[in-house]
């Protein structure tokens, strides 16, 4: 049998809230679990000019994820990420905590757990992979007729 909630309850919750699972981790992952993070920035990664093609490549991989970008980090820094997750139709939030002083800047996440071990992008900006063009048919006969020739 449940415990009826007695006067003391109704006092506790008036003065602090709901009671909350893991408040200091939601408070450093921008209000969800660690383990429903895909992929992390820090404020730094975020704030450079370039930008991180993993998280593009991890909102393609989980199509459900949400972008949680840290609402402290200027607008110009979070618009190139906002600008990918309406491109891929990916829904985001920008949040804002004020009792939170986190070093995450940008968080991919599901509404379920999916624990992965190593969500931080740890490389400093990795170049997004060139697709190798073929050669056209005139130049690899042309390149061919080139080798004979020596």
């Amino acid at each position: 049998m449940s415990r009826q909630p007695n006067i003391d309850d109704y006092l506790q919750k008036g003065m602090y809230g709901d009671k909350q699972i893991k408040p200091d981790e939601k408070r450093k992952f921008l209000g969800t679990f660690r383990e429903r993070i895909v992929i992390a920035l820090k404020k730094s990664q975020v704030m450079e000019n370039k930008i991180y093609y993993e998280i593009e490549e991890m909102m393609l991989k989980y199509p459900n994820s949400k972008l949680l970008l840290n609402g402290d980090i200027n607008y110009p820094s979070l618009s190139k990420y906002i600008q990918i997750a309406k491109k891929r139709g990916n829904p985001y939030s920008i949040i804002t905590n004020n009792d939170s002083n986190t070093s995450i800047g940008l968080v991919l996440a599901l509404d379920y757990a999916i624990n992965i071990e190593n969500i931080y992008v740890t490389n400093e900006l990795t170049p997004k992979p060139k697709k190798q063009k073929k050669a056209s048919f005139w130049s690899s006969i042309k390149s061919t007729l080139n080798r004979r020739k020596k």
